[in-house]
């Protein structure tokens, strides 16, 4: 075969390469497409159904047997609540973890068996992490069907996904930085804490929105440590007027989440309550993108104070 041929044979290939290409851009663009407008038809018509019901009565009342007068005080209540045990119980543990899995922990059978594990763990339904939560926090710590059981609950769902994104955002870090901090004689613990986590801070904080964005819409933990569908009252203030002006009885209090409350309004037959879990369904998504919205500015005040 002559040179030219060789070279009209490389050209066939390069264009039929090429044109497989542009069929994979395609089809990639058209399934993008396909789930950007099912998620714009869905969420508009969601706005449209909920936008109207949305009032002040509607954050500050209870839930009710009367559409026009149901709120979903309690529910956004026990939400913010359980989400707050969540970040407290998963964000220290999951980077702890994390950290010392990268950094600290020896290359072995067990590590590795560990890290096997912790993987696997990051993809099994949760109703496994609910009936977990039921048989040890519920029954075995005594917490019962309380706040701090569906917290750590959601928390033991997301710490897979918070050590595993640690571990790649510390991953991901050059080696010249480690060397560098060890040459000016810094210490193991001086090189992870002043160097390794605040560079890898942006990837873990991504890390934890995913997780938390998960933990929010979750309803099979929750309905499974006994999460109430109707309560019309709230749980004890975690904020007293007298010392220590802390108070954590609210932690042993019973709840209900937003996800359970839209879940009671759907089942029920009238379309008002339709109309009512859209608009809660509106509510949900707020917070979740504003919980998003912090992480991300966050992370962004990381990036830029790392620049400097």
């Amino acid at each position: 075969m002559s040179n030219a041929d060789k070279l009209h044979e490389i050209r066939a290939i390069i264009v039929r390469h090429k044109r497989w290409d542009l069929v994979f851009m395609v089809v990639g663009m058209f399934a993008l497409m396909i789930a950007v407008l099912t998620f714009t038809v869905l969420f508009t018509q969601m706005i449209i159904d909920g936008m109207p019901r949305l009032s002040w009565d509607f954050f500050t009342s209870f839930p009710s047997r009367r559409p026009g007068s149901a709120g979903i005080l309690s529910a956004w209540v026990g939400t913010s609540l359980v989400m707050l045990v969540t970040i407290a119980a998963a964000v220290p543990m999951g980077i702890g973890a994390g950290v010392y899995l990268e950094e600290y922990a020896p290359k072995n059978l067990v590590t590795e068996i560990i890290e096997i594990n912790v993987t696997n763990l990051a993809g099994v339904p949760s109703i496994i992490y609910g009936l977990l939560a039921l048989g040890l926090f519920v029954y075995q710590l005594g917490f019962g069907q309380s706040i701090l059981s569906a917290g750590l609950a959601l928390a033991l769902l997301i710490l897979p996904v918070v050590i595993v994104t640690t571990r790649e955002s510390i991953r991901a870090i050059p080696v010249a930085i480690r060397e560098g901090a060890y040459a000016l004689g810094a210490t193991k613990w001086q090189t992870v804490s002043d160097h390794l986590i605040p560079y890898s801070a942006a990837g873990i904080l991504t890390g934890i929105i995913i997780g938390l964005a998960r933990a929010i819409g979750e309803t099979a933990p929750i309905i499974t440590i006994g999460a109430m569908t109707f309560i019309a009252f709230l749980p004890p203030s975690p904020v007293q007027t007298d010392f220590p002006f802390l108070s954590f009885e609210w932690l042993m209090s019973p709840f209900t989440v937003m996800p359970i409350q839209m879940f009671n309004w759907v089942s029920r037959p009238e379309e008002a309550f339709q109309l009512n879990a859209a608009a809660a369904g509106l509510v949900l998504v707020v917070m979740t993108l504003a919980m998003n919205a912090f992480a991300i500015y966050l992370r962004y005040r990381m990036r830029k104070k790392i620049k400097w």
